[in-house]
């Protein structure tokens, strides 16, 4: 979650101002140059391999609800002019873009990895405050059994929880995910960041030794994160030595909650809606760089100097972690329907129906709803759903004939 929490005695703007990296400001004031950003391959140009490889392995959708500011489409389409091969996407406590992110993943010809980024110890929903509480743990799924161990210990912290705070257990985590994730030290929210910030480098080390006890050194990678805020440095160099210490893996990642820099001002709107508060008065907490934004790996080389492998070592983790969501598309149970009917057929049949009854015959007044409607209908021919839509169909109707609330 972007953030840093001291505040200081002048506004952010101010000191935004005096950093000279990253923020688009010299510190005598002036604008600097726009950010580089190449054109698009026409459509039918063949992908070309980046000079530097390179994998983002945290990000944030808009689907991450007032935290990410740009939506799945946005994220790949500038992953694409970056030269990024592989992206994950991580929001928090779900999996709710990535239908989006897969569709345009695929179609950029960009390898995709699925994860999503935990809010352990959580009070209440986690809105009203300019900090929200609790810690994050970011997983990422190996493969597609991964994903659905990922899917099913998602749903059951939200159905023991209440809206906005799904309750985790870690050992429960621990237990469930048979070598099929991989654990990301993740942000400044993170257990071990968390705890580095809290009680120094002995706090970080046995937190991270936790994580290694609860998953394996196999499963457990340190993250590195720099949005060019004062402390990044410092906290990247202790947990680099950590790790070395431990004896587990290390990768890098932008943390993305925007797809380009301009995507900042419209994050702290988001921030200002979460915290329910203006951004005058967010000021002090907002980050004091915007540098949450995908970078091609040109960028990341140079980023990453100071820790040699660090770079190949990203790339190799999100080509391990990377498969196509189709992969994990359920297999619908057999189910009948009336003789001289296909589930297509027998779909349209039944939304034929509900049309008539909720909008009347077909006729200029509801020209516009029965073109959306055939529409829908097609492109659920085409992914081969219309058995899903049945099943759904049957579910809400005895929820409706019982007086079971039902949301479809």
């Amino acid at each position: 979650m972007v953030g840093w929490d001291p505040r200081p005695d002048i506004p952010w703007s101010e000191f935004e101002r005096a950093l000279t990296w990253g923020s688009g400001w010299r510190s005598d004031g002036a604008k600097l140059p726009p950010r580089p950003r190449p054109e698009p391959p026409a459509p039918e140009t063949p992908r070309t391999p980046p000079a530097v490889p390179w994998a983002e392995l945290h990000c944030h959708s808009a689907y991450s609800f007032l935290d990410g500011a740009s939506e799945p489409e946005e994220l790949v389409a500038e992953a694409a002019f970056q030269g990024v091969e592989t992206v994950a996407i991580t929001d928090h406590d779900g999996m709710y873009g990535v239908v989006k992110f897969a569709e345009a993943a695929r179609e950029a010809g960009i390898a995709t990895v699925f994860g999503a980024e935990l809010s352990l110890e959580l009070t209440r929903r986690q809105n009203g405050i300019p900090d929200p509480e609790g810690r994050h743990l970011l997983v990422l799924a190996r493969d597609p059994d991964g994903y659905r161990r990922l899917s099913a210990a998602i749903s059951a912290a939200q159905l023991r929880g209440s809206k906005g705070r799904p309750v985790y257990d870690l050992d429960e985590l621990a237990a469930a995910h048979d070598g099929r994730w991989v654990i990301l030290t993740g942000c400044r929210k993170g257990l071990v960041p968390a705890a580095l910030a809290a009680g120094g480098p002995p706090a970080a080390a046995a937190e991270l030794r936790r994580l290694v006890e609860l998953f394996g050194a196999e499963n457990v990678v340190v993250e590195l994160i720099d949005h060019d805020q004062p402390l990044d440095d410092d906290r990247n160099d202790t947990l680099y030595t950590l790790a070395g210490e431990v004896g587990v893996g290390v990768v890098a990642s932008n943390n993305v909650h925007y797809a380009t820099p301009a995507g900042r001002r419209l994050a702290q709107v988001l921030a200002a809606a979460r915290a329910t508060t203006s951004l005058a008065e967010l000021d002090g907490w907002l980050p004091a760089a915007g540098g949450a934004f995908l970078r091609s790996g040109e960028e990341m080389r140079a980023r990453l100097a100071r820790y040699p492998g660090v770079l190949e070592t990203t790339v190799e983790l999100g080509q391990a972690c990377a498969f196509d969501l189709s992969l994990i598309r359920p297999e619908l149970p057999d189910r009948e329907v009336p003789d001289g009917h296909t589930d297509a057929s027998w779909l349209r049949h039944q939304v034929a129906a509900g049309a008539a009854a909720r909008y009347g015959p077909p006729g200029p007044s509801t020209q516009r709803a029965y073109a959306q409607i055939a529409h829908e209908l097609d492109v659920i021919e085409q992914l081969n759903f219309p058995g899903y839509f049945l099943i759904v169909h049957e579910i809400t109707e005895f929820c409706r004939r019982e007086g079971i609330l039902c949301q479809g």
